[in-house]
């Protein structure tokens, strides 16, 4: 159902109910190609129920989706025999999903990291009443930072996290504004 709903948003669905019904209004050999089952007796393609679909997805741990399709995607990118090059670059940034709604009615804001070849490494979603500082550490921990090169904007340069980069074995570009407050020579 997943993949399903994906399709559905590649294909322009932009709601849930959307998606639900783009899923519902699928070709047979669509639905076929998207891993649903022909009923023997009526050789009907079944596919789930509308509310069932966004049940689904209103369910669904993102963060968790979000490791495994990385895990999957760099996975792949490992089995291309592509080299591996002495420093890898990750920018690390936040957006606002276009058209999105949480509860209570707020956009959703997402932080991912990308690595210079294309590739979304990781994504968090940003709590409702917080901000993306939180969720740096939590979305680059399970990276392997060593001889990376991390690039992210102001909100980032936090005494904090570039000590906790230091320790991962990582490298930073840290944007410093005027509402920084001065660094000291640590």
């Amino acid at each position: 159902m997943v993949t399903a709903a994906a399709a559905g948003v590649l294909a322009g669905a932009r709601s849930l109910t959307a998606i639900a019904e783009w899923i519902n209004d699928a070709p047979g050999w669509v639905s076929m190609a998207l891993g649903f089952a022909v009923d023997p007796f009526t050789k009907t393609v079944t596919v789930p129920h509308p509310t069932t679909v966004m049940r689904l997805l209103t369910r669904l741990d993102g963060d968790a989706l979000d490791a495994a399709v990385g895990a999957f995607l760099q996975a792949r990118s490992i089995g291309r025999g592509t080299t591996k090059a002495r420093w890898r670059a990750v920018a690390v940034d936040g957006k606002q999903l276009r058209g999105s709604r949480a509860a209570g009615g707020k956009a959703v804001w997402l932080l991912a990291a990308m690595d210079h070849t294309g590739t979304v490494l990781g994504q968090r979603q940003i709590e409702a009443k917080s901000n993306e500082t939180p969720a740096f550490v939590p979305l680059l921990q399970d990276l392997g930072l060593e001889n990376t090169v991390i690039t992210a904007d102001a909100a980032h340069t936090q005494h904090a996290n570039g000590r906790w980069l230091r320790e991962q074995g990582a490298h930073y570009i840290a944007v410093v504004k005027a509402t920084t407050p001065a660094c000291s020579s640590s």
